[in-house]
């Protein structure tokens, strides 16, 4: 038995039967969240033109990629450990990476090589709660067979909180930030 069993709240939020008594609305426990590009890319949103990739110019996006002006980014995963559960909030995040290391990954993932050595790179989104104005570095790992690379991160609040874990009063804030209130829902 995890610790946040006994916290009606994570009960709620984990039983897809339970509906909130305002409005209805049903949860299903942890769910993923994703940034469609680098916070620096300026040229909106491919999602929002229903399309899989966005070109401007020299300058492209794709779900997995992006290339702005001299800047190589790669679209990894983030993960952050719940305490007191076996649970994991997947955040899909942007990385500025040498063209080196942009390079060599794109060989790896289009099976050119066989292997992914962890490289340097430097977080590119704003995370709710881990803003900086600072540089966030991390290293960028081979993912699962066919996944998304893994983010690593080497220093700061963050790295600290990747390896030990967020609440889930944390995650709720967390899921607030990025446009999804839940906490309100889970009061029985």
């Amino acid at each position: 038995m995890n610790l946040l069993a006994l916290d009606s709240r994570w009960q709620r939020f984990n039983d897809e039967n339970w509906a909130c008594p305002c409005c209805g609305q049903t949860f299903s426990g942890v769910f993923d969240i994703g940034f469609d590009h680098p916070d620096s890319w300026p040229h909106g949103s491919p999602r929002d033109l229903g399309q899989p990739e966005l070109q401007v110019g020299e300058d492209k996006l794709s779900r997995d990629l992006c290339r702005y002006q001299d800047h190589r980014f790669i679209c990894g995963l983030l993960s952050l450990p719940i305490k007191g559960s076996d649970e994991v909030l997947a955040m899909a995040v942007w990385a500025s990476a040498t063209p080196d290391t942009f390079y060599r990954y794109i060989d790896f993932a289009t099976g050119e090589t066989s292997e992914f050595t962890s490289s340097p790179a430097w977080l590119m989104n704003d995370l709710p709660l881990f803003a900086s104005e600072d540089l966030i570095g991390c290293e960028i790992w081979q993912g699962e067979d066919g996944q998304r690379p893994r983010f690593v991160v080497t220093d700061g609040p963050l790295a600290q909180v990747q390896a030990e874990g967020i609440s889930f009063d944390q995650l709720l804030d967390i899921y607030a930030a990025t446009g999804t209130e839940v906490r309100a829902h889970l009061m029985g």
